[in-house]
């Protein structure tokens, strides 16, 4: 579910706390990375472990409307199918999805308050009336669930409960929503659903762990190639961030044989638009230019594959 660019932030951080703190080593860095990859996977699990509770408040819904004195028809005909449809009970039914709710302590992390508030929230939403009188197809099922999920991650009680638990909820949202919208879309039924959503191995250590390991224990060789090309700035006032987006890039340059070097000039371009100041995209960018020449001059390039150079 971890992309390279969701990689390249987590150790862009990391470095980022070991420039802030002399007392971090190598060790400690890659413990930390590790404990940030797994935040994003249990933040996953989190999200839609608190989706479902807001589903099953449906059932409760129910009880309320057959226990009223004078019910309407909408209210005799109504039926908990935001809870019960095949998707959600595919989730609710899996073996491994129950074992890491436990083994996290979920249920203890969400409360009911804040169930209840978004789904009764949610009750006034066209759509969702449409849904409890409309026909209950596999199609309506998947619909309403995505208008729900979206419901919810505009709601301050959901977005405080994830943030309150996982500090990189803001950081990790955008592939979170991104991974339940295809679990949602997918065959919940199936008993190895959550297997391909787990982290890539590949990514996390052949790449993630590799990139912050070389690019701490490189730190003064990539200073001396950042240096020179650097003409009147003094790279100590450089923007922190700055400095350490152009050493991760010179080490995938350098090191990462199979990713094009455009990539990466393009990818930590892109961060640095989203985390540093607003001139740090062009001042990277053009570092990084004048890197990337100077190396394939040096002929110290070495990509495999056609069209990884250029």
């Amino acid at each position: 579910m971890l992309s390279r660019r969701g990689i390249r932030i987590k150790v862009m951080k990391i470095l980022y706390s070991v420039s802030r703190d002399e007392t971090l080593n190598v060790k400690m860095a890659k413990s930390a990375y590790d404990k940030s990859v797994r935040d994003t996977y249990e933040l996953f699990l989190m999200c839609l472990y608190a989706f479902i509770k807001v589903t099953k408040v449906s059932t409760e819904d129910a009880e309320k409307r057959k226990s009223k004195y004078l019910p309407s028809e909408v209210d005799k005909n109504f039926a908990p199918t935001l809870y019960e449809n095949p998707k959600i009970q595919g989730l609710e039914d899996n073996k491994y999805f129950r074992l890491k709710i436990d083994k996290l302590n979920l249920s203890t992390k969400i409360s009911n308050d804040m169930s209840k508030n978004i789904y009764y929230e949610f009750l006034k939403e066209e759509s969702y009336l449409n849904y409890i009188t409309g026909e209950k197809t596999d199609e309506a099922h998947l619909q309403i669930l995505l208008e729900l999920f979206r419901f919810c991650r505009k709601s301050e009680f959901f977005n405080d409960i994830m943030e309150e638990n996982y500090i990189s909820w803001i950081d990790d949202k955008s592939v979170v929503v991104g991974t339940i919208k295809k679990i949602l879309k997918g065959d919940t039924t199936a008993e190895n659903i959550f297997d391909k959503h787990k982290p890539d191995t590949l990514i996390v250590n052949d790449f993630g762990k590799e990139l912050l390991d070389l690019t701490f224990e490189e730190d003064d060789e990539l200073l001396e190639i950042i240096k020179p090309i650097l003409d009147n700035w003094d790279h100590e006032r450089l923007a922190i961030l700055d400095m350490i987006f152009i050493k991760m890039a010179i080490m995938e340059f350098l090191e990462f044989e199979t990713i094009p070097v455009k990539v990466t000039m393009n990818e930590y371009v892109e961060i640095s638009k989203m985390y540093s100041t607003p001139k740090s995209k062009e001042f990277v960018n053009g570092i990084l230019d004048k890197v990337l020449k100077q190396l394939q001059a040096e002929d110290k390039i070495k990509k495999a594959g056609r069209g990884l150079i250029d």
